[in-house]
């Protein structure tokens, strides 16, 4: 599929003055100015953020309420709940809010409803079983705000509540005694783009300076944060950007046995937001997915070494299960795509019998990348109803175009993005037929991939120091991605493909000057190119190390013939 390349119009003014007055290199000095991040203090933050450089936790709306009621709740030894979501925001966050008043010597209980029987949030059942238990305080952690009826139904049986979450807020707020969102419409706070474990170490940060506690007291947790932060693909910038860098030096050496377990059974030997996201991330989330969150959260409140091992074990076999479902399920979908000639359409709507609710999501996901196009995944069950996920593409609004269909539509939520859709059966092709005809008239199929380039660089004005430099814009994540970079007029030197066609190998020659590139799920370019062919590249410089050699290579994002 054709992408398209966009260049960064460059201040080559701005980046000189950057060259000289911070003694930077080039490459650096580009990625910054691009990043618009040009004056002293804002580069200072970005590149070498400290314990200082978080915002004054009581700027949150209701943060003094909540600290007041949660200090009277410690006093007096109050039955407390931690009602939280079950995916590795929501883990990481009760595990960071539960020690830290455990610390306290405040004992508390924890809820996560189970994703395939309750679904998300808050319910009225889930909340009948916490008041039996005598709760008169209730923490929501990475839900709650949309929690009405809810959380009025919790004030009937005499529990307080406190939301603590990081969603959009509908234009009703619940009653609780504090409701502490960023993204409440009267929010004050410099920052909205926190993830529900970020909330809540500003209220553990908040509680900590109200009972004159040592910063080390809530900073010890930001190896957590950090990984609920960088799960939950949160823009890493501003505050998110210092609790993810700080976060990152606390998880090299973290006292947390059961983040360390998983650590080394991920297999992952540097520790980076890669080695969080594609390593930490799906493991602790395959809990959720699979019914099984507590199990999660047991490993990292553990402290016994045992209970570690097995806990690990468990999340591992539940990973393998995950992946093995959604393999089959994504190979289902596929053949029936292709079957069906469904990607000819502008969108892709697939249904299937019982496909698990858990992993329906990340297929929808995949396909989305395969396809580039929206995609809708629905899983039938025998009452006839399907229940589904769905995924689109940056300049689709997938919410937007869901309510033109609520005549063929259950009900449905998420945002532009991402959702969950329950339709019926008979309902099906229906929905199928009204949705092509809205992304028709989107003009989908004039939608490219576009690849964001920093700059265009000679291979000849590259070196080792250069590359190295980069690790300083680390760690990279949504909001921050790594830097791309485009070559041009590069000749051929060998090509050929690897594991079975799957992925591209290059020798690439500037002159006389020669790197090697490795393009990833772009191994069906071997039969299009040749040795001696000119192609332009893009992609992100790396340092390869193979047998104690370290050399220079391209990680290629596309390549196309030079004109």
């Amino acid at each position: 599929m054709n992408k398209k390349w966009q260049i960064y119009e460059t201040d080559e003014n701005k980046i000189k003055e950057l060259q000289e007055k911070y003694q930077m290199n080039q490459l650096l000095a580009t990625i910054l100015v691009n990043r618009k991040l040009t004056e002293k203090e804002d580069i200072r933050l970005f590149l070498e953020p400290t314990r200082k450089d978080f915002h004054d936790p009581f700027l949150m709306t209701d943060m003094e309420k909540a600290v007041e009621r949660i200090i009277k709740a410690i006093e007096e030894q109050e039955k407390v709940t931690i009602y939280g979501d079950y995916d590795v925001d929501g883990i990481t966050s009760i595990t960071v809010l539960k020690s830290f008043l455990q610390d306290r010597q405040l004992e508390v209980e924890t809820y996560i409803p189970n994703r395939l029987e309750e679904g998300y949030g808050l319910n009225q059942k889930a909340i009948e079983k916490i008041a039996h238990q005598g709760c008169q305080l209730m923490i929501t952690v990475d839900c709650g705000i949309s929690a009405i009826e809810e959380i009025k139904y919790a004030n009937l049986l005499g529990i307080e509540t406190i939301v603590t979450d990081h969603h959009e807020p509908g234009s009703e707020l619940p009653e609780a005694i504090a409701v502490i969102d960023n993204k409440r419409k009267d929010s004050k706070y410099p920052f909205r783009e926190l993830a529900g474990v970020g909330v809540v170490f500003k209220l553990i940060q908040a509680i900590g300076m109200k009972l004159g506690l040592k910063e080390e007291e809530y900073l010890k947790y930001l190896d957590i944060v950090c990984v609920g932060t960088i799960s939950d693909i949160v823009p890493l910038v501003n505050e998110n950007r210092v609790i993810a860098k700080l976060g990152l030096m606390l998880i090299r050496q973290t006292k947390n046995i059961g983040l360390r377990s998983i650590i080394q059974s991920s297999g992952y030997s540097k520790i980076d937001s890669n080695s969080i996201s594609f390593g930490i991330a799906p493991r602790i989330n395959a809990c959720g997915r699979m019914g099984k969150a507590e199990e999660a959260l047991e490993l990292l409140l553990s402290k016994n070494y045992n209970q570690v091992s097995e806990l690990t074990q468990r999340l591992n076999r539940h990973n393998q299960i995950r992946q093995e479902t959604e393999k089959s399920i994504f190979e289902n979908a596929v053949k029936q795509i292709e079957k069906e000639n469904l990607n000819e359409k502008n969108a892709i709507i697939v249904g299937g019998e019982n496909w698990h609710h858990g992993v329906i999501g990340i297929v929808s996901s995949k396909i989305t990348e395969m396809y580039f196009k929206p995609s809708i995944l629905l899983s039938f069950e025998e009452d006839g109803i399907g229940k589904g996920s769905g995924r689109s593409i940056p300049g689709f609004d997938l919410h937007d175009a869901l309510m033109q269909c609520m005549d063929t539509i259950e009900k449905f939520g998420g945002h532009s993005m991402a959702v969950g859709i329950t339709v019926k059966k008979e309902n099906f092709m229906k929905f199928r037929k009204e949705f092509e005809a809205i992304t028709q008239e989107a003009q989908i199929d004039k939608i490219l991939p576009v690849i964001q380039v920093d700059s265009k660089i000679d291979v000849k004005d590259i070196n080792k120091d250069m590359v190295e430099s980069l690790k300083q814009l680390e760690p990279f994540g949504e909001g921050n991605r790594m830097p791309v970079f485009v070559f041009k007029n590069l000749k051929i030197d060998s090509i050929r493909a690897l594991s079975e066609g799957k992925h591209l190998k290059l020798t690439l020659k500037d002159n006389s000057t020669i790197i090697n590139s490795i393009g990833f799920n772009l191994g069906h370019l071997a039969e299009e190119y040749r040795i001696g062919d000119k192609i332009d590249v893009v992609g992100v410089l790396e340092i390869n190390s193979f047998n104690g050699v370290d050399s220079l290579q391209i990680n290629m994002k596309d390549m196309m013939r030079s004109l």
